[in-house]
């Protein structure tokens, strides 16, 4: 299935506040992801949104609503299940 892409303001904020590497290696990765969820994708457990894609030390935050990928936040992870 081939997913649409949305994003919300925090989520672009954070690829904004990302250095250019790395930002442009987290968008490829969601830009992958739009194909039947490609990628190092799971389902969370007791939390919203109830996705992440693993992207080295980052994850991307979303949920999906029919055929459109939503993504959430993009942050550390360090900080990503708080």
């Amino acid at each position: 299935m081939k997913y649409r892409l949305a994003y919300k303001k925090e989520a672009e904020d954070d690829l904004e506040r990302l250095s250019p590497d790395v930002a442009q290696r987290v968008f490829r990765k969601i830009e992958r992801m739009r194909d039947n969820l490609a990628g190092d994708v799971k389902r969370l457990v007791h939390y919203t949104p109830g996705w992440r894609l693993r992207v080295g030390d980052w994850r991307v935050l979303f949920e999906v609503e029919g055929d459109t990928i939503v993504v959430w936040r993009v942050v550390h992870r360090s900080d990503a299940y708080e």
